[in-house]
């Protein structure tokens, strides 16, 4: 099956200069019953023409393009008021990256490197409108807008004791799922704190000219709620991360 020729599901445009990978990605998501691919591109110039074209809600975006850097496309998008979401994809959870990512209005981040399960679930997590980073990233955020630690944020942003707790073991480096277990939480609400400490983040005065505001999530079917285990995306049921 090839690039939207399946219907319904998460709307998905990739981009990344390297062939190999690319192809190799675009394979991965053909695996994934709910994620439509509908364009790819290879460089900044064409992203941007291909994501205009065929209106994703979810770009997986390569940092490292030629013509356009995956930071200068996502900040065009917030421009013309793309309204779905921005995947950042790279080699490297550099902090610098994160904070210029963020401020360019991308919902997350995700390692090359991670596995393909990873992957598709971070899409189906953007498309919902959750924000997904990992540990590395959490703490690069923390550190550099915030001062040197989860507490300093905390008081910085106004978060709650649970946000505290939950942005804690982030950059302890804990997955979403260890973190629901530790606080004997469900996946969804550990989803939905995480979203508003970084919600909380981009909108906070201290930090908001840094990083910009933060782009709102892809319209949804009402009940696309963040972190909703049935969220639909903007036209199909998939499950969350």
């Amino acid at each position: 099956m090839g690039e939207g020729d399946r219907p319904g599901g998460i709307r998905v445009v990739v981009v990344d200069d390297h062939p190999i990978f690319r192809r190799g990605l675009l394979g991965a998501l053909e695996d994934a019953a709910d994620v439509m691919v509908v364009g790819s591109a290879s460089d900044g110039n064409e992203a941007l023409a291909v994501i205009a074209a065929n209106g994703p809600d979810v770009v997986l975006l390569d940092l490292n393009l030629p013509a356009l850097n995956g930071i200068e496309v996502s900040n065009r998008l917030t421009a013309q008021g793309f309204a779905g979401a921005v995947l950042i994809l790279t080699m490297y959870e550099d902090d610098r990256a994160v904070i210029a990512a963020l401020r360019a209005g991308a919902r997350g981040y995700v390692l090359k490197g991670a596995t393909q399960e990873d992957i598709v679930a971070a899409i189906r997590a953007v498309a919902c409108g959750n924000m997904v980073l990992g540990a590395a990233a959490a703490s690069a955020v923390a550190d550099r807008l915030t001062g040197s630690s989860p507490s300093r944020a905390a008081k910085d942003l106004g978060l709650t004791e649970r946000e505290t707790e939950i942005l804690s073991l982030m950059v302890d480096g804990r997955r979403y799922t260890e973190i629901a277990g530790t606080l004997f939480l469900s996946e969804k609400t550990v989803r939905n704190h995480i979203t508003n400490i970084f919600t909380k983040l981009a909108s906070s005065p201290s930090s908001a000219s840094r990083i910009g505001p933060p782009r709102r999530p892809a319209p949804a079917s009402p009940d696309c709620a963040p972190a909703n285990a049935s969220c639909p995306g903007r036209r199909r049921n998939s499950a969350d991360w």
